[in-house]
């Protein structure tokens, strides 16, 4: 066997161990600590996103379509950063680093940012408060509790079939 033969079956070799080596070949057993974890992961930037796009939204006095846009954007942005700056200092180039990030938290945020928002937009008088009303930040920090309780099963279920945070601990 000459050196480039060795060399292009030594690769394929590696490629065929990557691909079942990745995420999807043995989902891990997936705990409620660890959907708990995941889920408080994606919260935090959910929650600074969420929060700084209502106050900014509500201090400018937009309305409420466009403070709400705001706030998904922004908890989007937030939630896939923190997993994105937590696997490039994992040493993942920004391409694939962008692609774990997006594949970890795109259901998580999603499901969060739908249970949020809706629970504010049916609390009465909640898109409505300003940011000195108790109302403001009662309506919003419940959603995001409540968020959390209905994320956090989704997640479970995710990491169990070797998606969403299974896909970042794959490059741990």
């Amino acid at each position: 066997m000459d050196h480039s033969t060795h060399h292009a079956g030594h690769a394929h070799d590696l490629a065929t161990d990557q691909h079942h080596a990745g995420p999807h070949r043995h989902a891990p057993k997936a705990s409620w600590p660890m959907a708990a974890k995941a889920t408080l992961h994606c919260l935090t930037g959910c929650a600074i996103g969420e929060i700084l796009g209502m106050v900014v939204g509500t201090a400018l006095m937009w309305g409420n379509v466009a403070t709400m846009v705001l706030a998904i954007a922004l908890a989007f942005v937030f939630g896939y950063s923190f997993t994105l700056f937590a696997v490039r200092r994992a040493g993942l180039d920004l391409r694939t680093a962008i692609k774990v990030a997006l594949a970890a938290d795109t259901v998580s945020i999603a499901v969060m940012e739908l249970i949020d928002n809706g629970i504010i937009a049916l609390v009465p008088g909640a898109m409505d408060a300003q940011l000195s009303d108790g109302l403001f930040w009662t309506a919003l920090l419940g959603s995001l509790a409540v968020a959390f309780l209905v994320t956090t099963p989704v997640n479970k279920w995710m990491i169990g079939r070797g998606r969403g945070h299974a896909v970042v601990h794959a490059y741990h």
